[in-house]
Order: C-alpha cells, then structure tokens, then sequence
C-alpha cells in the first residue's frame, strides 16, 4: 500500500483553500500500486493511482482525445497524462499566478461543452509586488493548440483585492452559461462582509456568458440590487458545484470556518446568509452569529459538524459502481480541523431526496481529497492536494 511517515513538528499556519490549517511538517505519500480500500455495499472497491508526483494538484478536465489536464495549484502549471502518463512538460501559456505562503493561485479547469479546445482557467492575479502583495480572482479562457495555450485573456477580474481571496471554482450549465464562485470573505480577516456588500463580487457565485459576457437573464441585472454578474449571494468560499441529475439544480459546497461546512442547493437570486448567519464557529472558538441557524435565509441541504473542508462535489450516474447511482460524493480536505484527515464523502438518498446515509471512503490515504470526478468511462477519479499529488481511480473490486 503506501507508507507515511510524520516530524511531528508543527512549523506553519497557511489557509487552505478555505481553511486555515495548522500544517505538520509531514511526508504524506502517494499510492504506487494499485490495492483495495473497504467501502460499504462491497466488499472493496479498488484504487489505481494514475499518476503520482504531482504538485497539490487542484482540478481535473477530461478531452475527447483521451488527455487528462490537471492544474498544479502552487506551481502555476497545467500537466497534461497522455496514454496513462503524466508528461515531462506542462502546458505553456498559462497565465502568471500568484501563489504565495497563504494563498496560491492555478485553480480550477473547465473545458467548453462543444469546443474543448477551450481551455477556462481560475486563478488568482497579482496586482502589486513587496512586503504585501495584492492580488484578485481571474478567469482566463485560452485555446490548446499543439500542447500549447493560445489566444490567452482573461474575461473575468474581480475588481478589488482582497487579503482572503481564494476559493474560485467553475461548472458550464447546459445552456452553456459558465458559473463562478468568487470566495474570499473570511471574516477572521475582516472581510465576512464582503458577501453581502452589494457593490462587490466577493462572497458571490457569479454567472457568465462562455465570452465572459453577462446573461440578460441574470437576477439582478434589472434590478441593480448586486452587480449584473451576481447570481447568489451570501456564501463565504464555495469549493464545488454540481448539477444534480434528475432535478437539474445546481449544488454547491461551501467552507465555514470551524464547523457548519454546507452544501446548497443554489437558486437565482437567493441569499445563503454568510455572515449574519452560520451554523459555524470562528477559529477562535465563538460562534459565527448570535443565534445559529440561517432564518430568512436559504437553508443548507447537507451540513457537516465538525467540519470537513468539503471541495468539489459530483453526483455518480454511472454503471461501474450501480449501488452508487445518484449518490453524491463530497471531497474532503481534513475532518475536525485535523491534519491529515481528508478523505472522500459518499452521501446516499432516499427516493424524495432525502440524505439517509454517509460514508467516508479511502480515510487510509491521509491526504486532502480537492478533486472528484465522474470520468467519460464511468469510474470515479481523485486527486490528492497534496506535495506529493496523485490522480487515482476508483472501480470495483471482483
């Protein structure tokens, strides 16, 4: 299987995409051989790691060639697995990141619908340079020729920096709007405000036309109650989205602080409360509001207590793994503000959509899950955020 082995010394405090996290100086290390990991309703299910030795890997897109592009968050570069290996070269022309001791800067991938050689990219811009650096969330959209980016430009720059900005994620709609979550109002930074300030992009799930143009059918572009591009509000940093399969509506996780992590089921136009209110509490131990709770604001569908740090989230539909269609899978960067405690979350319901059963999958690994994906094949697929990365796949054991 695979080793670990741990200093024990507590070093450094770095936030974690939406997490400050109290980090020990460890070696986590990566599976080289494929082996089983217990599950429920199976005996087994087996993981392949795919490729290991990647650097805090953050998200994953699939092209119809058979390539897999993964962002490496703090490197800034886009590696690309070909024919089931990870390829010396990353792609150039990639946009400069900012990446830094508390934040760093390649995020998410999302290739267009009916062109994936357009290749969208979050992450976060540098503005100035010094002692304190400023820095912002960006979209940029390239198009991948010959391994290489081209026509490179951001569409989207939110428009101030913010200490705590992070936390940018995508997911195309089928009418081929693209959502983007803009997190960074970390209220222990003085910024938990920013999700309700009406003049601000931060705290904001955001919707686009694929040129970075604003649908006219956005919820505030009549009103002027939010910006044009403003599609939710009240979220705080939303790490995953995903669209449910029979209803249609999108899903989205959401970090609190220390507990109350969320998942909700997102409408236009609606208010999720950060920061008036949260059933979270601050790092320091107090509660996030006076009366816990989310009155007058939309309701989480799925809470955690203690906190899991949930990142991307995706509905299985495939045939691999039947007992599993329609469960929702949550990755899991850390559990209980523990380090070393991520995993993957597997959430069943019953046929009114009702959550009846949680299970946490491959706890073995130790590392911080970022990425869960439901490949072109039917299997699922992980990365592991961490040093020493991996891309694994999930199957069934006979």
């Amino acid at each position: 299987m695979h080793s670990k082995t741990l200093t024990g010394i507590c070093l450094i405090t770095f936030f974690a995409g939406a997490h400050l996290q109290a980090q020990e100086v460890s070696d986590v290390q990566a599976p080289t051989e494929p082996y089983l990991s217990p599950a429920f309703q199976m005996p087994h299910v087996r993981v392949v790691p795919l490729a290991t030795g990647l650097s805090n890997p953050y998200a994953l897109a699939f092209r119809d060639n058979g390539d897999m592009l993964i962002t490496e968050r703090y490197t800034g570069k886009l590696r690309v697995i070909r024919d089931g290996e990870l390829l010396e070269e990353d792609i150039p022309g990639v946009p400069e990141v900012y990446a830094g001791e508390f934040r760093a800067g390649l995020m998410d991938i999302v290739l267009h619908p009916d062109d994936d050689s357009l290749i969208y990219l979050s992450y976060l811009k540098p503005l100035t340079f010094g002692e304190e650096p400023e820095f912002t969330v960006a979209l940029a959209r390239g198009r991948l020729v010959e391994d290489r980016l081209t026509e490179v430009r951001d569409i989207f720059v939110a428009k101030d920096p913010d200490p705590a900005a992070s936390a940018a994620v995508m997911h195309f709609a089928p009418d081929n709007t693209l959502f983007l979550s803009v997190g960074g109002a970390a209220a222990y930074l003085g910024v938990g405000e920013l999700a309700q300030d009406t003049t601000s992009q931060y705290g904001k799930l955001l919707r686009f036309n694929d040129d970075g143009s604003i649908p006219q059918d956005n919820p505030f572009v009549a009103s002027g109650e939010f910006l044009p591009e403003v599609y939710s509000v009240g979220h705080r940093n939303q790490l995953g989205m995903t669209f449910h399969p029979e209803t249609g509506e999108l899903w989205a996780s959401e970090n609190g602080p220390q507990g109350g992590d969320e998942i909700n089921i997102i409408h236009a136009g609606e208010n999720y409360g950060w920061p008036l209110v949260s059933f979270s509490r601050h790092y320091r131990g107090d509660w996030v509001a006076e009366t816990p709770g989310h009155n007058d604001f939309k309701s989480p569908e799925v809470l955690f207590w203690p906190s899991i740090a949930p990142a991307e989230i995706t509905f299985y539909t495939g045939d691999k793994f039947p007992r599993w269609q329609g469960n929702l899978f949550v990755g899991s960067m850390m559990k209980g503000r523990l380090p070393e405690t991520g995993h993957l979350v597997r959430i069943a319901f019953n046929s009114r959509g009702q959550e009846i059963r949680r299970e946490e999958l491959l706890t073995e690994l130790n590392s911080r899950i970022r990425e869960v994906q439901q490949g072109p094949d039917g299997y699922l697929y992980v990365l592991t955020d961490e040093a020493d990365g991996a891309l694994l796949r999930l199957e069934p054991a006979d």
